[in-house]
């Protein structure tokens, strides 16, 4: 995992974006927060959120033109939140718990701070609060005076009272009727220069005063300063305020963000810091927060019963309420997945590139980058197209290129791969009768492990109805090795398919299975690669059997599943439902193929983390009643190991009558094996007319259903245990209870050991319990 990319792949996650009540508060209050504490009761801890970014709250209260209830989408669906009513309420109940403490400063500055409005003063507050000396020359008799009589209709004198104390007791002097001069005087700009390290001149709009001759000039006859800096032309000398044109309405929250930045630049300038890298910007912005405005339903304001008397506790805990809060998290909304760690997409990249970066002590992550699927519903979803399918595999890819990947989790799926590119089930051949093949039909190794003999009877139609010769390719896509992450593997299953499809003349590829499909298509561009589903919707479903009708599904309801290999293949979406319907099956949608989940197989998330495969399945069952209807084997037989009824698209056409498809168990790994040589064996025999034995004739083998669950459960196959089984009986070590006579027996396969416990039977072997490891145990150097 690159670095570059991981920056890149948080950068595309907006979770942490802050919300548009946020950003259109020039002090970055942080309204949802506030409101959330609101809605819980807890008022003291939402003025704590407060005040931890107003200076001032018993008079910004009072005054605020709260842009955030401009700017909040609750108005979208109902109407704004009103915020600052609910802000009054919090700062009067918890004002009397404010306790302004400054920093320990070891070299504090003296500092000057001209003009004791609220510029000036939330600059002097701020650097109060970093331990510095700062003293406030104001004109005017009183501090705030504008304040005082600009909004003395719901402005309390009180208010402004309790906040000017408090700066005191943080060490600001306050000095009224001093007036700045340009003269020589002790209260001239030139002693001010030479008695303080640092001077604020937050003077306001109007007319420059005499002292500032001293200043850069804009043409108009104002002080030059920076916008973002503050800095004037005198590197200690600082000026905020003045650079808003005559006329513009006054902002009170506006001032108070000047004179924050202000001061932000003098704690720069007292650092020797650069005024202007690395500055997080304070203007006004659109929030680039997607949220789902339509996932909320409308809810109208609260209105207080005494409007004067503002918002009760239960009124304002009541409008508190209606905040969405604004997140997106759509990704976290649809995906059982991301739920279950309880994160969200910038924050797995995070840990799971810090996983891999652990040089000694365990990688609490990997399962967590085991357990994703991989179908790429986070990508369709998430505005900003994040796939969490790409950060897992190259987090995978990287974990086995360095040794880190734990047997355990892919150790069965691998050596399922391995049997399907075995001697046991690979085949590749031209038509019976013929020497070159126009098409080749892939049927994969799913399909032929759950339904063989749909396998049997789609290769016999595609013979009798296309042109030109079909060859066979009994074989796997090599999905297995690209999802757990090695390449090496991947490459080499790749290389064996293109050299088997070049010896056979290069023919058109016909799947039945999306994942084959998809990992042909991007791994194999020279191939043209067709749908099964495409191929019949234009050839017509095959006849059925002599002496059987055509299947007539009329009335028959199945809401369908696309798997999530085919997401982004429209064609084959209505391929297969017009396949269905031609059956007369009444086809329902579920969430739609574009917005399709998982079944748990994908990404081998199933052998990793059972827990979570199950909760995704679990999560897709209970959105119908309804039986599903589904086109690929693994999705149709996940499904049933759950309970949840499903037929394949070709149990439709093929089913039996009197037989319930849709109730079909789940075929069992063991029984999946066996399919496929059982498949091999029968075609080889009845189509090519060859002798071939039967390879899933194994040793008299007693087990009982509970027993053969529980070996399913624990990926322990039938084949497994026969071979501890047969290295036993054959001489090998074991253990024997007197007792009981039965014998404890095993054998290491790979990074796969298997013990097994059993017991002599007539002609046989009972079976009583099976369990096992995967790991490998290396011996220190």
């Amino acid at each position: 995992m690159d670095g570059e990319q991981v920056k890149a792949w948080e950068a595309q996650c907006i979770e942490e974006q802050p919300p548009a009540c946020t950003m259109a508060c020039p002090l970055r209050l942080d309204a949802r927060a506030m409101l959330e504490k609101v809605a819980q009761g807890d008022l003291i801890a939402a003025f704590a959120v407060y005040c931890r970014h107003v200076p001032f709250p018993a008079i910004l209260s009072h005054i605020c033109e709260a842009p955030c209830q401009q700017a909040c989408r609750r108005a979208e669906a109902g109407g704004s939140l009103a915020v600052r009513a609910i802000e009054q309420l919090v700062v009067e109940e918890g004002y009397a718990t404010l306790r302004r403490v400054a920093q320990v400063n070891r070299k504090p500055k003296r500092l000057a701070v001209v003009g004791a409005g609220l510029a000036g003063l939330t600059a002097a507050h701020d650097l109060a609060m970093k331990g510095h000396k700062v003293t406030v020359f104001e004109a005017d008799a009183l501090a705030f005076e504008r304040l005082r009589h600009d909004y003395a209709d719901r402005l309390p004198e009180a208010a402004v009272e309790a906040e000017l104390g408090a700066l005191m007791k943080l060490g600001v002097d306050i000095r009224c009727r001093s007036r700045v001069t340009g003269d020589g005087g002790p209260l001239g700009i030139d002693a001010f220069l030479a008695a303080y390290e640092a001077v604020l001149l937050a003077l306001g709009p109007g007319p420059a005063p005499s002292f500032a001759a001293a200043l850069v000039m804009t043409d108009n006859g104002r002080i030059r300063s920076d916008p973002d800096s503050c800095a004037t032309s005198i590197p200690k000398v600082f000026a905020t305020g003045i650079e808003r044109a005559s006329g513009a309405p006054y902002s009170p929250v506006g001032s108070m963000r000047h004179g924050r930045r202000a001061a932000a630049s003098i704690d720069r300038f007292l650092q020797g810091a650069s005024l202007t890298a690395n500055r997080a910007s304070d203007e006004i912005a659109q929030s680039r927060l997607y949220v789902n405005v339509a996932a909320h339903a409308s809810v109208a304001p609260v209105t207080p019963a005494d409007p004067a008397g503002g918002f009760t506790h239960a009124e304002a805990i009541a409008e508190a309420k209606r905040c969405f809060p604004c997140h997106c998290l759509e990704c976290v909304k649809a995906c059982e997945y991301l739920k279950q760690y309880g994160a969200y997409p910038k924050r797995y990249v995070r840990d799971m590139y810090n996983n891999i970066s652990i040089i000694k002590g365990n990688r609490k992550y990997n399962r967590v980058i085991d357990s994703c699927t991989l179908c790429g519903l986070c990508e369709t979803i998430c505005p900003n197209d994040l796939s969490m399918a790409d950060v897992c595999l190259s987090a995978r890819q990287d974990m086995v290129a360095t040794g880190h990947m734990p047997a355990s989790h892919h150790d069965f799926a691998l050596r399922d791969m391995a049997f399907s590119r075995s001697d046991a089930f690979t085949l590749h051949r031209h038509q019976p009768g013929r020497d070159a093949s126009a098409t080749l039909f892939f049927p994969g190794c799913q399909l032929s492990a759950s339904s063989p003999e749909h396998v049997e009877r789609i290769y016999a139609h595609l013979t009798q109805t296309l042109p030109g010769g079909v060859g066979l390719m009994l074989d796997c896509c090599g999905a297995p090795a690209h999802w757990s992450g090695r390449v090496a593997l991947g490459q080499e299953v790749n290389d064996g398919l293109r050299h088997a499809w070049d010896g056979l003349g290069r023919p058109q590829v016909i799947t039945a299975c999306s994942s084959c499909q998809k990992m042909l298509g991007q791994f194999h561009p020279e191939m043209t690669v067709t749908s099964l589903w495409s191929v019949i919707a234009e050839t017509g479903w095959p006849q059925p059997m002599p002496g059987q009708p055509m299947p007539d599904l009329t009335g028959r309801r199945l809401a369908i599943h696309d798997p999530c290999t085919a997401r982004h293949a429209p064609e084959v979406q209505r391929a297969a439902r017009d396949l269905a319907a031609r059956l007369g099956a009444e086809v329902r949608e579920l969430s739609g193929a574009e917005l399709t989940t998982c079944c748990g197989y994908g990404g081998l998330a199933s052998f990793a983390n059972r827990t979570v495969a199950d909760r995704i399945l679990d999560a897709r069952a209970a959105e119908s009643a309804d039986d599903y209807l589904t086109y690929c084997a693994m999705c149709r037989d996940s499904f049933a190991r759950r309970g949840k009824r499903a037929v394949h698209l070709l149990d439709l056409a093929f089913g039996q009558s009197g037989l319930d498809a849709a109730g079909r168990p789940d075929p069992g790994f063991s029984l999946r094996r066996d399919n496929r040589a059982r498949l091999k064996t029968r075609l080889v025999r009845e189509l090519w007319g060859e002798a071939m034995d039967d390879p899933t004739v194994r040793g008299n083998l007693v087990i009982a259903d509970d027993v053969l669950a529980d070996m399913e459960r624990k990926l322990i196959l039938v084949e497994d245990v026969a071979r501890v089984v047969a290295a036993a009986e054959a001489g090998g070590p074991k253990l024997v209870d007197r007792r009981t006579g039965h014998i404890l027996a095993s054998a290491q396969f790979g990074s796969f050991t298997c013990w097994v416990e059993y017991q002599h039977e007539a002609g046989g072997y009972r079976i009583h319990r099976a369990y096992s490891h995967r790991m490998s145990v290396e011996a220190k150097p």
